[in-house]
């Protein structure tokens, strides 16, 4: 990053963190380590995202949608148009609250798989594509110069192009299972770890997005990409 806003929100709060089973380490941390160890954010799975390749330059996809629980409550891409109930039932189940508790709405990028349903946090400030917006009030933010805009000392959004000119991905800190990524489709998938083709043939700027890439791989312990199950970072 080219620098950093100082633009902070911070309520003051201590959770704890468990993220769901991974790809590579199928197991949950029992609840009484969990107690044990306090950490201020939790990440919630709500969707979990799929593609299908249906040919050249088509697919079958929907993508993740992820909550970001503890002092700011996060929402990080909202899924198809299609998944307001499943959207609004795993929050209720897995998260415990209602569309109101949602601070913040942050969409990776404008695909219509991943900003689905929007209209169901009415009250949270929406970061998208480079803009700040709470209600009728937008404001442009100079994420293309590289700044990021931290919600709190914890959680900031950085500028990740590549899949779209205008992509934005979440960085998580002091979780459980430490630094978390949520990147949209900046990563399809884990697989797209070993086959370029799985997001090139989507990217719009695939040099940039390779970089941005990168520069995730060397930062963060977990990745929660657009279209499949969280996964640790093993290239770190």
């Amino acid at each position: 990053m080219a620098g950093q806003a100082e633009h902070c929100h911070n309520k003051g709060s201590s959770r704890c963190s468990v993220i769901g089973p991974t790809s590579r380490h199928d197991q949950v941390i029992p609840h009484d380590a969990c107690q044990e160890a306090q950490y201020p954010y939790e990440i919630i799975p709500l969707i979990e995202g799929y593609s299908e390749n249906q040919g050249p330059g088509k697919q079958r996809a929907t993508g993740s949608s992820t909550l970001v629980k503890g002092p700011n409550n996060v929402i990080v891409d909202t899924g198809n148009p299609s998944e307001k109930e499943k959207l609004l039932s795993a929050l209720d189940k897995k998260g415990g609250m209602l569309p109101i508790s949602i601070d913040y709405v942050v969409c990776t990028h404008g695909h219509s798989n991943h900003v689905g349903n929007l209209n169901l946090f009415s009250d949270a400030t929406f970061i998208m594509s480079y803009y700040v917006s709470m209600k009728d009030e937008y404001t442009v933010y100079p994420f293309k110069d590289g700044l990021s805009y931290k919600i709190d000392d914890e959680v900031e959004v950085i500028p990740t192009p590549g899949h779209t000119n205008s992509d934005v991905s979440v960085i998580v800190k002091n979780t459980r299972y430490g630094v978390v990524a949520i990147t949209g489709d900046l990563f399809e998938k884990e697989e797209d770890l070993e086959r370029d083709d799985l997001w090139k043939q989507f990217s719009e700027n695939p040099k940039k997005q390779m970089s941005n890439r990168e520069m995730i791989l060397g930062k963060a312990d977990f990745i929660v990409p657009g279209h499949g199950k969280i996964f640790r970072n093993t290239r770190k």
